[in-house]
């Protein structure tokens, strides 16, 4: 169904939700953030203990007070309707006028006979809950832009081959970003945190709180191969070493 509606129509139903979450946040139900925090960290801590029965009943716990709490929203009972509305008035225009399925292109004539396209796999995938890191084994390397919510993200790059110019990009909500990087790669790093530390190697802030640090070694403009790496978290600390 959604395939078939216009861009303007979702970004408008998008809209008047994220509207309606704003009024019955701001003057009906306040305690709507501090429930969804409260559930969002349950969840998380209950991932991180999962192997325990403590960790096994916070998530659960944690998921049944978001789902209620989602349940209860007048913004989410306002996208139950507009999707209920809109499959009907799809349905009936279906049954007036029946959908011819064609192929639909950009453009029918391709600018270059000669460019081919190859899919490349990411080495992360969008993950909203729990860890990642990369291969203990040797890897080919990918460049990386990801965003996450809630876990820790480590990158080893001592277990791959770098081209001459590599790209790490992180956004990401609560946890920490740990990146080794060997000792003949250069490293050029941009990061700001709402609330966290860093370690740039040996370089410590203990208290980053809604600020930008950025670093670069000293041949990183002249040597190869070199990582430029650019990350951004709400809260959590980041550590870049040499390995």
């Amino acid at each position: 169904m959604f395939q078939q509606l216009a861009t303007n129509t979702l970004n408008w139903i998008i809209l008047i939700g994220l509207f309606l979450l704003i009024i019955e946040v701001a003057f009906f139900h306040g305690g709507l953030v501090f429930s969804v925090l409260f559930s969002s960290l349950l969840l998380y801590f209950g991932r991180k203990k999962a192997h325990h029965i403590v960790g096994k009943v916070l998530f659960g716990v944690g998921a049944v007070t978001l789902t209620f709490t989602i349940l209860n929203m007048i913004a989410f009972r306002f996208f139950i309707i507009a999707g209920i509305v809109l499959f009907f008035i799809n349905y009936s225009r279906s049954k007036k006028e029946p959908e011819e399925v064609s192929p639909q292109f950009f453009s029918l004539e391709k600018e270059n006979e000669d460019d081919s396209l190859i899919k490349i796999e990411p080495l992360f995938q969008q993950r909203v809950f729990g860890d990642q890191k990369t291969n203990d084994t040797a890897y080919g390397w990918r460049d990386i832009n990801i965003h996450g919510g809630f876990g820790d993200r480590l990158i080893d790059l001592s277990n791959t081959v770098l081209p001459d110019q590599a790209v790490i990009s992180i956004r990401h909500f609560v946890g920490n970003i740990k990146i080794y990087v060997p000792y003949e790669v250069e490293i050029s790093i941009l990061h700001s945190s709402v609330l966290g530390r860093a370690n740039i190697l040996g370089e410590h802030h203990l208290k980053l709180v809604n600020q930008s640090i950025s670093y670069q070694t000293e041949n990183y403009l002249i040597e190869q191969p070199r990582v430029k790496i650019i990350t951004s978290i709400f809260s959590g600390d980041i550590e870049v070493t040499r390995i």
